[in-house]
């Protein structure tokens, strides 16, 4: 089991995919791009069961989960894996982010995203948002004081792209 160091003032950021997703070049991507914001990463790698990341949170206690799917089954996965974390008593108010490709059949990512919405994420980003808005988000979360690594282009080409689904009850981020 590993031991998590105390903080050094850096948001702590869980990463994982969903279950069924064997990919590892966006989460290395991902990792990348969270420690340039100033978190810190916790990456628990591909194909990561439900309840291992449920007692990844309960033990890392970090500010955020980011989620990302590659393969398709978001809608489903996510969806089954947020409504067992949301359930448990300790990790249950964590926030949860998931992001990629929700489905396999093309045109679903608004429907998907607002059915992920509704089954307990805090905010999901289809395959067609900007990765830089991830730094937004996260910007607005308790905890640490990551520095954002967007650039005036990034800022320009965020303004066109369209804004994550974000849940509006429950949760505040």
């Amino acid at each position: 089991m590993r031991t998590v160091v105390p903080r050094d003032g850096r948001r702590r950021i869980l990463l994982s995919t969903v279950s069924s997703d064997s990919h590892t070049w966006n989460l290395v991507f991902l990792q990348l791009l969270l420690e340039e914001m100033g978190n810190e990463v916790v990456n628990l790698g591909p194909c990561v069961p439900d309840q291992l990341l449920i007692d990844s949170v309960r033990r890392i206690r970090p500010d955020a989960v980011v989620i990302s799917t590659v393969n398709g089954h978001g809608r489903l996965d996510g969806a089954r894996m947020i409504r067992a974390l949301r359930a448990d008593a300790v990790a249950g108010d964590t926030p949860v982010i998931i992001g990629g490709k929700l489905g396999i059949t093309g045109g679903t990512g608004d429907n998907a995203a607002q059915e992920l919405v509704e089954a307990g994420f805090d905010a999901v980003f289809t395959d067609s948002a900007d990765p830089s808005l991830v730094s937004r988000l996260l910007g607005s979360l308790p905890g640490g004081t990551p520095q954002p690594a967007l650039s005036l282009q990034a800022e320009r080409s965020a303004e066109a792209r369209p804004e994550p689904h974000r849940a509006t009850e429950g949760r505040s981020l």
